[in-house]
């Protein structure tokens, strides 16, 4: 593949990661980086869209998490790499996959701008003139901007140091809002609110599918592949990959239904007169513990505001990097990012870059739930990508998996369906805007072709071309049936059905992306081409 021209100045980066994290460093770094912002916010919006049949969504994303995780961990356990989850679709898919799944990976660096809007809003309990209208003010701005930098800077240092750091601020994280669900529940609780106004799904069974992504769920419980990215930075990626991606994922499930829980039956009488989604907060369990006389927790609430997210985007942050330098690996971007400090072991040319991205997001995206529901979409696109490289490795004689996933003949498929049924239940108003941007990604590609430096081989157009179109042909569709489905969309192709025709035109494209993928394998073998391992 083009990408892989120049290996030897791979694998030299590569060799500068230090491989210092073990099982608790990468579990901690697994559960930060999904209890961020989303436990904040999360009960409150799924609330507001399905009621107490939130719950279920909450067990749902948890299936699709998990599924999605045994498809990743066979992935990083087999391949570890940094930037492992940019770098699989491109040897499984071709430069044009590569291309634009990278792109929607440098896009998904929002993600981390979303974070740290969250910490705005919190804050503004405090300055009151920093988050206006649900946007950030200028001053918001200029504070949300230096406290970007402050984040960039403290990731400056070797991969050690940051896991250091990062499991103090996950040992709080853990702590805070389990004392959370304790004193709300001993404040006094309703009972019968599964029932009560309007009953257990009060909008619907549909509303829970609708929660996944609008109501930030998805969102909130995604962020576990945060390890499979530090795998190249792992002593024993085989035997700690595994059980930390799954110990975090577990941890934070728990912890999301029992804060679900306690906001279900602790909000007052007197804000449920129009029904769950007349019930408003701006920061939903700060404010909520004012209304029980629950002072100090809302005090201790309002400086988590800080911690909690702050510690997601400093895992975003460097998580970033690691896709920046994995991108540039890719050829995606210029070499230049793909630089490792030979005494630090972190890329910081990639930590700069990224800075700049979160920058570029924080002027457009004021508000949190904007932000995660266009970025949820962007990280369901890489694991349906990874979905298919799982499959592709498999079909590959020439490759050895770890074999740590029974069962991934039937997993991969049902992952690639899920993960693409979650975008499309995001919404016709959200998928407008988030998959035509990484169709843009074309561009980009075309780009790289014609800049290819003298002497770096090339592959025919038209064979990369085939090899990728079933991505740009699923990313079509999926914004063809959303306008036409019943999720937010024009409703001429009625429910269920509309989420059935997904599933199968789903199921299609997964088993034309395996084809592709495997032919393009063995052209690569044939060519003699090697992926750096």
């Amino acid at each position: 593949m083009p990408a892989d021209a120049g290996a030897p100045e791979v694998i030299v980066q590569e060799r500068r990661l230090h491989r210092d994290l073990g099982y608790w460093g990468l579990t901690a770094i697994g559960f930060s980086n999904i209890v961020g912002s989303g436990w904040l916010f999360a009960a409150l919006y799924a609330a507001r869209t399905a009621g107490p049949a939130a719950l279920l969504t909450w067990v749902g994303a948890g299936v699709l998490c998990g599924l999605v995780a045994l498809v990743m961990i066979e992935l990083g356990a087999s391949r570890p790499e940094g930037g492992g989850t940019v770098r699989w679709p491109l040897y499984t898919g071709g430069q044009l996959v590569g291309t634009l799944i990278g792109w929607s990976v440098l896009l998904s660096v929002g993600g981390t701008a979303a974070e740290i809007s969250a910490i705005m809003q919190y804050a503004d309990h405090y300055l009151p003139d920093i988050y206006a209208g649900r946007t950030l003010t200028p001053t918001g701005l200029g504070l949300a901007v230096a406290l970007s930098v402050l984040l960039t800077a403290l990731n400056w240092f070797a991969v050690r140091t940051f896991a250091r750091l990062n499991n103090l601020v996950a040992v709080f994280k853990i702590v805070v809002p389990v004392v959370t669900v304790i004193a709300l529940f001993a404040s006094g609780w309703h009972s019968g609110r599964l029932g009560d106004h309007g009953g257990f799904a009060p909008y619907g069974y549909a509303a829970c599918l609708s929660a996944l992504a609008g109501g930030g769920i998805v969102y909130s419980v995604n962020g576990f592949q945060a390890a499979l990215d530090f795998s190249g930075e792992t002593r024993d990626p085989r035997r700690t990959l595994p059980a930390a991606v799954l110990t975090a994922i577990a941890l934070a499930l728990l912890m999301y239904l029992g804060l679900q829980l306690a906001f279900l039956f602790t909000v007052p009488e007197n804000l449920l007169g129009h029904g769950w989604k007349g019930v408003d907060f701006e920061s939903p369990f700060g404010q909520l513990a004012i209304v029980l006389n629950l002072h100090w927790l809302s005090s201790l609430l309002y400086a988590d505001a800080v911690v909690s997210p702050g510690g997601s985007a400093y895992v975003g942050v460097a998580l970033n990097a690691r896709h920046t330098y994995a991108l540039a690996k890719n050829g995606t971007l210029p070499r230049a990012f793909m630089q490792v400090s030979s005494r630090d072991g972190i890329p910081h040319r990639a930590l700069l870059l990224n800075l700049a991205v979160i920058v570029v997001f924080l002027l457009p995206f004021g508000g949190w739930q904007s932000i995660v529901s266009i970025m949820g979409d962007m990280y369901l696109l890489i694991y349906a990508a990874s979905a298919v490289a799982v499959a592709v490795f498999r079909a590959d004689p020439d490759t050895t998996m770890a074999g740590w996933v029974p069962g991934l003949r039937w997993i991969a498929p049902v992952s690639f369906v899920i993960s693409s049924e979650f975008v499309y239940w995001s919404g016709w108003h959200d998928l407008r805007l988030a998959l035509p941007l990484v169709l843009a990604g074309l561009l980009i590609y075309l780009l790289m072709r014609r800049s290819n430096p003298p002497g770096r081989p090339t592959r025919p157009l038209a064979d990369e071309l085939r090899e990728g179109t079933w991505l740009v042909v699923h990313l079509a569709l999926l914004t063809l049936l959303s306008w036409l489905g019943t999720f937010k969309g024009s409703g001429h192709l009625p429910a269920p059905y509309d989420s059935l025709t997904v599933a199968a035109v789903s199921l299609g494209i997964f088993f034309w992306a395996v084809r592709s993928g495997a032919a393009q394998m063995r052209e690569a073998h044939r060519r003699g081409v090697t992926t750096l391992t």
